[in-house]
């Protein structure tokens, strides 16, 4: 079964999925990764943190986790 994460995880949860995803979140503009509270954070919330489009981004990362399944 594909890995897939969701609009409600939070950003610690979602680097546990895939290491992997770390650039796609810094690309996006999420550079503070590492601060606790960042961590703690759902990706919807950092998004509108950010002005993101969650779904955007949630689309691209399980975009990237479904390539990693089929290799």
């Amino acid at each position: 079964m594909a890995k897939q994460v969701t609009k409600d995880m939070v950003i610690g949860q979602i680097i546990q999925v895939d290491r992997g995803i770390i650039p796609i979140l810094m690309q996006a503009g999420m550079h503070c990764l590492g601060c606790p509270s960042a961590q703690m954070e759902s990706i919807e919330d950092a998004c509108a943190v950010h002005g993101m489009d969650a779904d955007e981004l949630i689309k691209k990362i399980n975009d990237y986790l479904a390539t990693t399944e089929e290799a």
